[in-house]
């Protein structure tokens, strides 16, 4: 007998075993709709009401959610149909078995077109998303008349649609294009603003042999686009124009079109991010719960749903600690691909989704500059990146079921860590691990670890004692255990006398934070006096880590070793180690809840003046070494604008200038947050616009956007004209790096007008500058070569060389490609000679690749080739993975101006390994058609090569 099938790709529908069920239309349908398109999971009561009354639901909401509920039970069970709606607090959840509901079916199936895309199976993938495409009978949910419903249903609409097209496109790569011209013009009537059916249609009438159709395809929509929108069709539309009319593109797809296999193992190997925090030496847990963790996470071959192990349990009773050795023990066996790591902060202020995604994308391999800006996109790499890995992701500190679901991989092959103070009991198929206090032998175990065994041996019923008096509580006990150790005088008998007379309060230890407290304040108190300044002080950072230096700077210590003020903190364990600077500097944290007391202790024990001195100094410190860093990175103070905000010298040493503001990145953007929170906007910009330094480097952009964003607020807010211009300027340039002209346009007008005003050479030479690139990348050049000598002379007035060299080594491209190749390369040579005299390597790789491109333009082919693997060598030493694809692009079209076609598909097949490794997919499509041209001219040596 069949089970019944549930229906909601279309409107609500239920078809029992023996006819259909009706649910009667309202409030029925909407809450049987939504609990099928969540099945198998929680939806909590206030979902419900929420979807049934968008605004002011009445009073008794909640008793008609429970009668609708009532009332459907009733309804499917007599239509015998093999679901559930269970009540589990604090709401309800739709258990269905097998191949019951259309929406898992077609999900199924396009899953599993995708992997036979990715196998080279085409026409099966085809044939399963059409079938799949198939299932739908109209709009999700009936179209959903509820906004809370529709935005659900609207999501499913855009992954059926993406499955049409995805189908079609497969089938045009099989050859059916005759066949899908009518069903192609059919999806763009219906969607005419929508870009990929109409490039589609391009491809199907073109190979087709209605070329014509194909150009009045595209005429068409660039009008709607224009006139609709006030945009001009996306690249790819504007590319297959161009490609049609050029006759780059084969009338018929060529077998074989696979991309090749990576030539270069430094450019193709895939990056394993290893982001674990450190095991723990003296752990201790029930082994019995580890395994049983281990077992979800490791799983089995017929496993196919991610493994979830979610971690929760009081504070203090050592959450974060078993996941990190959790990890540790499945790591490198079951996940050799990586392990990625993140706080969620879930109970401070807890991390944005699309950050911890933006982290994870640059701990994957991809640079700053692919990553896209929206969720949806940032979920669609994140997921495809790990779609056939064996990764293992840890989220410490979840405040919600919201923060996790997003993180989690597609992927079986995968799996994921959750630590939270919360019960997440709606995370799908997680295995649910709530950490109790150690029993009475674990606990002696974990006191004779950290006091020594042959310590607890003599003293047994004082041992027995102590651990009863702690309840058992992890940290308590280590807090307790670590001032033991730090005094091998005291007796355990001693230490069991000193918590009995604050019984009061350790009678509460196993009942919540007060305990914890209390346990702390037996610490705290026993430190000396500067050590409980250093305390409370340290605590204001606002960093996740921080190096020793900062002790100096909130004591205002100027000690040669200032890490040495932190190492009575460390003795007695309210503050951790976490690792060790190249240095052999440490680096340190506290946990959230010491963290926490120790700012309560600071506000009770130290002057507000006091504080805020404190604070001024530690971000004074920050500023002093990423104004350092730049300085060694530019080979002075160039290109770049500084406020007047003091600053605090700290003793460290930069070997490595870049590196070192890499590893400090979320200590700067939670400095220029502090500073922005403390009032002090002239060192907030100034820190801001001197990160730049690292965020234009690594392509750190969403760094760059959220700590600028952050700082003008803070000069608009506090009046701060220069502050205003200088951030503005560097927006400027973020836009440029993002590619969105108009934007940075906007920002740096204003910024130039104020700098102006002000008299600021330097910071009005900045945005000519940048005004100068603009019109270069628009194409004009008589405004651009005027903006670039209004700013050549702004450098030269306030001595800056290396903003000069910048400028001439722009201004060459425009020169050579107007007949002023002599002119371009004097000024090349200037800058060269700039660049190599302050040591500034980025800026010599630059100008290098220019004179290659010179060359190139000139003819000179052996020479631009030479110059040009001259400066790959650089940009790959440099980590730099968006400039080693533009060069070895650049070296593709050099060979193949050359006639020298072997070499140039080399170098081109190699450019397309990296954008496609780092999912650069604008770019790919721009060197496959180069390679397609390349493969045309080798048989016709006059076809055009398109060059950029």
């Amino acid at each position: 007998m069949s089970p019944g099938r549930f229906r909601v790709l279309g409107p609500v529908e239920v078809d029992g075993p023996g006819s259909a069920a009706r649910i009667p239309p309202g409030r029925q349908q909407m809450i049987l709709g939504l609990l099928l398109v969540e099945a198998n999971r929680m939806v909590s009561t206030e979902t419900l009401v929420d979807a049934l009354w968008e605004e002011n639901p009445p009073g008794t909401a909640r008793t008609q959610v429970q009668i609708c509920v009532s009332r459907l039970r009733r309804t499917l069970a007599g239509a015998a149909m093999s679901a559930v709606i269970d009540t589990r607090p604090p709401g309800y959840e739709l258990r269905l078995n097998g191949d019951t509901l259309d929406l898992a079916d077609f999900l199924s199936r396009t899953t599993e077109a995708r992997v036979l895309v990715k196998e080279g199976r085409t026409a099966e993938a085809a044939a399963l998303l059409r079938e799949a495409s198939a299932l739908w009978s109209g709009p999700c949910l009936g179209g959903a008349p509820n906004r809370s419903l529709r935005t659900r249903a609207l999501r499913l609409d855009e992954e059926r649609l993406t499955c049409v097209e995805d189908h079609l496109e497969l089938e045009l790569e099989l050859g059916q294009h005759h066949q899908l011209v009518g069903e192609v013009t059919r999806l763009v009537h219906e969607h005419p603003l929508r870009e990929r059916p109409r490039a589609l249609l391009m491809v199907a009438l073109h190979r087709s042999g209605r070329q014509a159709e194909a150009l009045d395809v595209y005429r068409t929509g660039r009008t709607l686009l224009i006139d609709e929108l006030g945009l001009e069709p996306g690249e790819r539309l504007r590319g297959l124009e161009a490609a049609i009319l050029a006759g780059e593109i084969p009338a018929q797809p060529r077998a074989g079109t696979a991309a090749p296999a990576p030539q270069s193992a430094d450019t193709t190997r895939p990056v394993r991010p290893r982001q674990l925090p450190a095991d723990t030496a003296d752990f201790v847990a029930d082994e019995e719960m580890l395994r049983g963790a281990e077992s979800v996470l490791v799983g089995s071959t017929a496993r196919t749903a991610v493994g979830v192990v979610v971690i929760t349990g009081r504070p203090g009773v050592g959450k974060s600690t078993v996941a990190a050795h959790l990890a540790h023990r499945v790591a490198q066996e079951h996940f050799p691909d990586g392990q990625l790591y993140c706080d969620l902060h879930g109970t401070d202020q807890p991390s944005a989704v699309d950050d911890v995604l933006g982290r994870f994308l640059l701990a994957l391999g991809i640079p700053g500059h692919v990553i896209p800006d929206g969720l949806d996109a940032r979920l669609e790499m994140y997921r495809t990146l790990l779609a056939d890995r064996r990764v293992l992701v840890v989220l410490d500190d979840a405040a919600s079921e919201g923060q996790v679901l997003p993180l989690l991989p597609g992927s079986s092959t995968c799996a994921v860590v959750v630590t939270s103070r919360s019960r997440l009991t709606g995370l799908p198929g997680a295995r649910q691990v709530e950490l109790d206090v150690l029993d009475a032998g674990q606990s002696l175990r974990l006191l004779g670890l950290v006091v020594g065994e042959d310590r607890v041996a003599r003293e047994p019923e004082a041992a027995a004692a102590l651990v009863r008096t702690v309840g058992g509580l992890p940290l308590a006990l280590r807090i307790i255990a670590a001032r033991l150790a730090a005094r091998p005088h005291w007796t355990l008998a001693s230490m069991v006398q000193r918590l009995a007379s604050e019984r009061h309060r350790l009678d509460e230890l196993a009942h919540g934070e007060l305990t914890i407290r209390a346990s702390l304040s037996l610490t705290h108190d026993g430190l000396d006096r500067r050590s409980r300044l250093l305390f409370g002080l340290l605590s204001l950072a606002e960093g996740p880590a921080v190096p020793g230096w900062v002790a100096g700077a909130v004591l205002d210590d100027d000690r040669p070793f200032p890490s040495d003020l932190l190492e009575p903190l460390v003795d007695v364990q309210v503050l951790d180690v976490v690792s060790v600077e190249p240095t052999g500097e440490f680096r340190y944290r506290y946990q959230d809840v010491l963290r926490l007391f120790a700012r309560e202790k600071a506000a009770q024990e130290i002057p507000a003046d006091d504080r805020a001195a404190a604070v001024s100094r530690l971000l004074g410190g920050w500023l002093a070494l990423a104004e350092q860093a730049h300085r060694d990175i530019y080979g002075g103070d160039y290109t770049v604008l500084h406020g007047t905000a003091p600053r605090w010298r700290p003793p460290s040493v930069l070997a490595d200038p870049l590196e070192w503001m890499d590893g400090e990145l979320a200590n700067l953007c939670a400095a220029v947050q502090q500073a922005a929170a403390a009032g002090l906007d002239e060192l907030c910009w100034d820190l801001a616009v001197t990160s730049v330094t690292l965020f234009e480097s690594r392509g750190y952009l969403d760094d760059w956007e959220r700590t600028h964003a952050v700082a003008l607020k803070a000069v608009r807010t506090a009046g701060n004209t220069r502050g205003i211009a200088a951030v503005l300027s560097s927006l400027g340039t973020l836009h440029i790096n993002r590619g969105h002209l108009d934007a940075s346009r906007a920002v740096l007008l204003p910024a130039a007008e104020l700098f102006e005003d002000l008299g600021d050479t330097h910071g009005l030479a900045l945005c000519h500058r940048d005004l100068a690139l603009i019109a270069r990348n628009t194409g004009d050049d008589t405004t651009a070569l005027g903006l670039y000598d209004r700013s050549l002379s702004g450098f030269t007035e306030v001595g800056d060389i290396v903003g000069r060299a910048i400028v001439l080594t722009q201004r060459a491209f425009i020169l050579a490609r107007n007949g002023g190749a002599d002119q371009a390369r004097t000024d090349l040579a200037e800058a060269m000679a700039v660049h190599e005299a302050v040591g500034y390597t980025g800026g010599a790789a630059r100008t290098l690749s220019r004179i290659g491109q010179v060359q190139a333009m000139a003819g000179e082919h052996t020479a631009a080739t030479t110059t040009m693997r001259r400066v790959l060598d650089m940009v790959r030493e440099a980590r730099d993975v968006i400039g080693e694809g533009q060069l070895l692009r650049n070296l593709g079209q050099v060979s193949t101006a050359a006639g020298r076609y072997a070499e140039a598909r080399g170098y081109l097949e190699q450019a397309l390994s990296i954008r496609e490794r780092i999912l650069d997919h604008t770019a790919a499509t721009t060197i496959r058609a180069e390679l397609a041209v390349l493969a045309a001219r080798e048989t016709d040596p006059h076809t055009l090569v398109p060059t950029g």
